[in-house]
Formats: structure tokens, C-alpha cells, sequence
């Protein structure tokens, strides 16, 4: 029976940057909640890194949802009496709503 192969980082690699480059990929690397290294390693390797949204980002993101619901709710009022200002609403509340799936990519 093979065992399994254990992936043990022993080998140590540095590089030069500016102070400002150490900086800002510390702070990359705190928005993906990786460490400076795996982060590094990662970018060097084209690996896809995720960004973790702030709390100020998730407010604003329920923000949009809850205006996106309003419009469309708004624009139902109207339906009748002017349907412009419905198709008006409606778009803006599309709007939301495309901006709102690319959180999401």
C-alpha cells in the first residue's frame, strides 16, 4: 500500500520589493485572509485568489438589494397610470441587478 505524499514546504524563497510593494501585498493578502506567503505563492502559480468581502462591502451589497427591490416595487405602482416612468424604473432596477451578479464573480 503507497502512502500518501505529504506536501512539505521546505524550500526558502526571496525576493527585492519596495517597501510600498511589501505594503500592499500584505494587505492583498489580509483581504484574501491568506498569509504574505501563500498569497505570493499563489500569484506566482496563477492560482485564482478571492478577496474577502469588508463589512463595509456587505452593507453596501444588502444596500443594493434592498434598492433593487424597491424600484421594482415601485415600478409595479405605476404600471398603469405611467408606463414610461415603469420602464424607466425597471431598467435602473436591471442595473442593480447586473451589478449586484458581478459580486458574485
Amino acid at each position: 500500500m503507497a502512502k500518501a505524499r505529504v506536501n512539505i514546504k521546505s524550500t526558502f524563497v526571496k525576493f527585492r520589493c519596495t517597501q510600498f510593494e511589501k505594503r500592499l501585498l500584505q494587505v492583498k493578502a489580509k483581504r484574501a485572509n491568506l498569509s504574505l506567503s501563500s498569497y505570493c505563492r499563489m500569484a506566482a502559480m496563477d492560482d485564482k485568489i478571492i478577496e474577502r468581502f469588508t463589512e463595509e462591502q456587505i452593507e453596501v451589497y444588502k444596500a443594493l438589494v434592498q434598492y433593487h427591490h424597491h424600484f421594482k416595487r415601485i415600478g409595479n405602482m405605476f404600471k398603469k397610470r405611467d408606463p414610461k416612468l415603469t420602464e424607466e424604473v425597471y431598467l435602473l432596477a436591471d442595473e442593480i441587478k447586473d451589478h449586484l451578479q458581478n459580486f458574485k464573480k
